[in-house]
């Protein structure tokens, strides 16, 4: 796919994203069974779900549009702590947007995604939270960017290191959100948030690649 991306890469992400949360939605569930409610799966699945049919409905005009539709309609369709935290990122990340998105662009999308998790949850990296695969995210990103590196690349590299910083929240003792309440029991289990922050970003990553 061309570099900036545009319109077709923000639609193809965001069914990609509808799709792997559809075929993940048990492993998301069971993750955050370990550690919280056992609900972060059901939610995440349906609130794209319900993404993908207003994207059918009112077809948006640009990326920014597509983020706003997803901000809008997980905070109305999501329960838990799911909505309001994707619903901020992906609201602040459309403020970031202005137009098709180059290597810098996806730096400053992400960035403005992290700062309104960061805003409505409080959390900061370490505490066993989606933060902990947003930060190495933005930092990989950052990377390619200052090297002159595509949007795509950059997106790939946000992606693995999301990844890994999901995997990261294994031996992690949570001490935000829910999951903190377990205390040492919390050890040993991967975030659900940090890892459908990974399968949102790889979604975006291979989107990127695909055309």
């Amino acid at each position: 796919m061309a570099d900036p991306l545009g319109l077709a890469w923000a639609l193809d992400w965001t069914r990609r994203a509808q799709a792997t949360l559809a075929e993940h939605r048990m492993e998301l569930i069971d993750l955050d069974r370990a550690i919280g409610d056992g609900d972060h799966g059901e939610n995440m699945d349906r609130g794209f779900k319900a993404v993908v049919a207003k994207l059918d409905e009112s077809p948006p005009e640009d990326v920014a549009g597509v983020l706003k539709l997803v901000a809008a309609t997980l905070m109305s369709k999501v329960g838990g702590a799911a909505g309001p935290l994707y619903g901020t990122a992906y609201m602040r990340a459309a403020k970031a947007t202005e137009a098709d998105v180059d290597a810098a662009g996806v730096v400053a999308l992400l960035e403005a995604a992290l700062e309104g998790i960061v805003a409505r949850g409080k959390a900061t990296i370490g505490e066993k939270t989606m933060v902990d695969a947003w930060t190495p995210a933005i930092e990989a990103a950052k990377g390619v960017a200052q090297g002159g590196g595509s949007a795509a690349e950059a997106l790939r590299a946000a992606a693995t290191a999301a990844t890994e910083g999901a995997e990261a929240t294994i031996p992690m003792k949570a001490t935000k959100g829910r999951a903190s309440y377990l205390g040492e029991r919390s050890i040993g289990h991967q975030d659900p948030g940090a890892t459908s922050t990974a399968y949102l970003l790889a979604c975006a990553a291979d989107a990127a690649e695909a055309g």
